[in-house]
C-alpha cells in the first residue's frame, strides 16, 4: 500500500524539485514515509517532530506495532481519511507520514513571515502601533488578543482552484443578525476560480453593488478598527497572504471619519470631522465651481474679483475647462509617480515636479496662477483621504462636475449634485443602505461617523448592523 501511495504523490508532484520523500525503516519489514515540501517547510520541524521520534522507535523493538500518532508530539495533527486531501496538506506546510493505510499530516510550516509592523496607511498619534502581516494565524491573533470572547466565531474557507487559499469569517454571534452571516457564507461559496491573493479580489468578487465608484467595504490594516467594528455587529474577512483585512458592510460616512477619531475627545474632533466633510465637497466640486463662475456665471463675483480673474487670464489661449483638465492630469500624473517611486526620494522628485511645472505653465501663459491655486485646493482638500478606492471615486466624481459646469454653470453644477445624492442613496452595502446613518436617518449611529459623542453616551449599537444585542455599555 506504501508504494503505490508514494508512487501516486510523486505523479502528482512531477516536476516539483522541493518535494521531499524522506524512507524510515522501523523494523526490517516496517517502513514509514515522511513527504514535504522543503521550500515551505522547516526542516528544523521535520527534525524535531517526526525524524528523532521516529528514529527512537526504531531503536526499540518493543515497540514494532507502536501507534504512529501516539508518538509524533505535533501541535497540529490531523489524520488523513481521504488519500484525495494528501496534496491539500503538502502545499499547505504539513509533513505527510504514511505508515501501511495510515496517513498522518503533521504542521511543519517554515516561519516566512515578516514581523508585525506598524501601521503605514492609517497612522494614529494615539492608539496602538500594531499592524496586520501577510500570516493568517498572526492576524488573527492580533483580533482575538483584542476580543476575548467565545463568542467571537471563526469559519474558514478555501478559495481558488489552484490556490487555496484561507479566508476566515469573523462574527460576534451574539451580536450580528444570522442572515447577514449567511449572505456573507452564500457569497464567499459561490467564488469560482483559479486563485486570490489579496483581500481586495476577495471583496471584488463578494461585492454585488457596482451602481457607484465609491466603496462599498473597507480595508484596514489595524487590528483595533476590526475588533471595534466586530463589537458594532459588522463582520470581517481574513485573507491568508494579505495585510488587509475586510470589514463590511461599509457605508459612506465610514469612509470620511477614520476609525482614529475614537481616541481623541469628542470636543476637539468634531471640528476636524467638519472640515473634512466640507474637504470631501470641495475636492469634487472646486474646479466645477470656479468654471462654472467663470463662464456662465459672473454676475456672481464680486468685480473686482471679476476683474482680477480677467487680468490673470489675459494671454491665456485655452478656456478655463481646457485649462483645469490640463493641470487635473500633470497633477495625477505627479501623484501616480510618487506612489510608485521609492519612499526614499519620491516625493521630492513630485514636490520638485509641481513648483517647476507650475511656475513654467504660468510663465508660459498656458494656465493662469488661479488655475494653480484651485488646482492646488482640489489636490489639498483629496490628500486627507488616504483610500485609493475613494481618491479614485472623487476623481471621477470631479470630472462629472466639470463637464457639467462647462456646459451648463453652476446649474449643472446644482444637477450633479442631486444626481450624485440620488445614485449614492440607491446603493447597497451588503443589502444594508450606503448612504446610512443620513439615509435612512439613525442618531445613534451618526454619532459614531460623522460626529462624536463622548465615549459615555455612546451605550448602544445600531439596530441597522445588531439585531441581538443592542446595549453595549451599561446605564450608570
Amino acid at each position: 500500500m506504501n508504494n503505490k501511495l508514494i508512487k501516486r504523490i510523486q505523479d502528482e508532484f512531477k516536476n516539483v524539485p522541493d518535494l521531499v520523500i524522506k524512507k524510515v525503516k522501523l523494523s526490517l519489514f516496517d517502513k514509514v514515509y515522511v513527504v514535504y515540501l522543503e521550500t515551505i517547510c522547516s526542516s528544523d520541524r521535520v527534525n524535531d517532530y517526526i525524524l528523532k521520534n521516529l528514529t527512537n522507535i526504531s531503536r526499540n523493538i518493543k515497540n514494532k506495532i507502536i501507534n504512529i500518532d501516539s508518538v509524533l508530539p505535533g501541535p497540529n495533527t490531523k489524520t488523513i481519511n481521504n488519500y484525495d486531501e494528501i496534496e491539500f496538506y503538502i502545499n499547505n506546510g504539513f509533513a505527510v507520514v504514511i505508515r501501511n493505510e495510515t496517513a498522518l499530516a503533521i504542521e511543519v510550516k517554515g516561519d516566512i513571515n515578516r514581523s508585525i509592523p506598524t501601521p503605514d496607511s492609517e497612522p494614529a498619534i494615539n492608539g496602538p502601533k500594531d499592524a496586520f502581516n501577510e500570516n493568517y494565524q498572526i492576524n488573527l491573533g492580533l483580533i482575538k488578543r483584542r476580543i476575548k470572547s467565545n463568542m467571537l466565531k471563526t469559519e474558514e474557507f478555501y478559495v481558488g482552484r489552484k490556490t487555496n487559499t484561507k479566508v476566515g469569517l469573523l462574527y460576534l454571534d451574539d451580536i450580528v443578525p444570522d442572515e447577514m452571516v449567511n449572505n456573507i457564507r452564500d457569497r464567499i461559496n459561490k467564488i469560482d476560480i483559479d486563485g486570490i491573493f489579496d483581500s481586495s479580489t476577495l471583496g471584488q468578487l463578494i461585492n454585488r453593488e457596482d451602481k457607484i465608484h465609491f466603496p462599498t467595504y473597507i480595508l484596514t490594516e489595524r487590528p483595533d478598527n476590526v475588533a471595534r467594528a466586530l463589537l458594532e455587529g459588522k463582520i470581517a474577512l481574513l485573507v491568508d497572504t494579505s495585510p488587509f483585512v475586510i470589514i463590511l458592510p461599509a457605508f459612506f460616512a465610514d469612509f470620511i471619519n477614520p476609525g482614529v477619531d475614537y481616541y481623541n475627545k469628542s470636543n476637539n474632533i468634531n471640528f476636524l470631522k467638519i472640515v473634512r466633510l466640507a474637504c470631501f465637497f470641495l475636492s469634487m466640486t472646486v474646479p466645477a465651481i470656479y468654471i462654472a463662475l467663470v463662464n456662465y456665471n459672473q454676475e456672481t463675483i464680486p468685480t473686482p474679483l471679476l476683474v482680477s480673474f480677467a487680468i490673470q487670464r489675459d494671454g491665456v489661449p485655452f478656456p478655463a475647462i481646457i485649462e483645469a483638465v490640463i493641470m487635473l492630469f500633470v497633477c495625477e500624473m505627479l501623484r501616480e509617480s510618487d506612489l510608485r517611486f521609492p519612499n526614499s526620494y519620491g516625493s521630492a522628485i513630485s514636490i520638485l515636479g509641481a513648483l517647476v511645472l507650475g511656475d513654467a505653465a504660468v510663465s508660459a501663459g498656458i494656465v493662469s496662477p488661479i488655475m494653480i491655486i484651485v488646482i492646488a485646493l482640489t489636490f489639498m482638500a483629496s490628500l486627507i483621504f488616504t483610500e485609493a478606492e475613494v481618491s479614485s471615486a472623487l476623481r471621477f466624481m470631479r470630472f462629472i462636475f466639470i463637464i457639467l459646469a462647462s456646459f451648463y454653470g453652476i446649474l449643472g453644477l446644482v444637477f450633479g449634485l442631486f444626481f450624485f445624492l440620488i445614485k449614492i442613496t440607491d446603493v447597497k452595502s451588503f443589502g444594508k443602505p450606503y448612504f446610512y446613518p443620513i439615509m435612512p436617518f439613525d442618531k445613534s449611529y451618526l454619532f459614531k461617523t460623522i460626529l462624536k459623542q463622548p465615549t459615555k453616551k455612546d451605550k448602544k449599537r445600531s439596530k441597522l448592523l445588531a439585531s441581538k444585542n443592542i446595549i453595549k455599555q451599561g446605564e450608570n
